[in-house]
């Protein structure tokens, strides 16, 4: 179950690294690049956190098919997944449900305490949107008020509240990733954000 919630996380987080690249226009290798590095990111910086190296891409190639076979995909298949900013924000939010999860059972599993594992998860889930936006000249959704991390911080803390219960650890992973997609897309849908700062002018 965890490795087939990292595949599935891997393939979202791959479609929409391809969709912004399209919208920029990049040419096939860009694409791909793009599509690499919002796959991998977050869990690279998470297995070099934790000690984990070579990290998980490295020693198994699946990781590296399923981000070149994601990649022609969807650009085979664009004109149907497209309306392309609901499809990118589909994706990217279901990349971060399953991503959040895997990142909080990898620090279970290294021995860290539940914050630092919820961190991780936070970090496993953003870290390649952020990578992705900047080499697309974009500024991250994690910096914007937009509730992101927040949904993955919360997914994070509701794992650890379900796994109290008597109930199986798979259906703890499902809950939990799905806490993360239903509170973006509750927030996205009632235009919930954080509080800004700075004054609308």
């Amino acid at each position: 179950m965890f490795y087939t919630i990292d595949i599935l996380g891997t393939i979202a987080f791959a479609i929409s690294g391809v969709l912004v690249a399209l919208s920029k226009k990049m040419d096939p290798f860009g694409i791909l690049i793009i599509a690499f590095v919002t796959a991998v990111g977050g869990g690279t910086l998470r297995d070099i956190l934790i000690g984990d190296t070579p990290v998980s891409w490295m020693k198994n190639l699946t990781f590296t098919y399923v981000i070149i076979g994601s990649s022609v995909f969807a650009i085979l298949f664009k004109s149907k997944i497209d309306y392309l900013r609901t499809s990118l924000f589909l994706f990217d939010t279901i990349g971060i449900g399953l991503y959040t999860v895997v990142g909080v059972e990898k620090g279970i599993s290294a021995g860290l305490h539940p914050i630092i594992c919820i961190a991780l998860g936070t970090m496993s889930a953003c870290f390649g949107g952020v990578i992705r936006d900047i080499l697309c000249n974009e500024i991250p959704v994690i910096f914007r008020k937009e509730i992101y991390a927040t949904a993955c911080i919360l997914g994070g803390l509701s794992y650890f509240l379900i796994k109290k219960l008597p109930i199986d650890n798979n259906v703890v992973f499902i809950i939990s990733g799905l806490v993360v997609i239903a509170t973006r897309l509750i927030a996205v849908r009632f235009k919930i954000s954080l509080p800004s700062l700075y004054k609308e002018d």
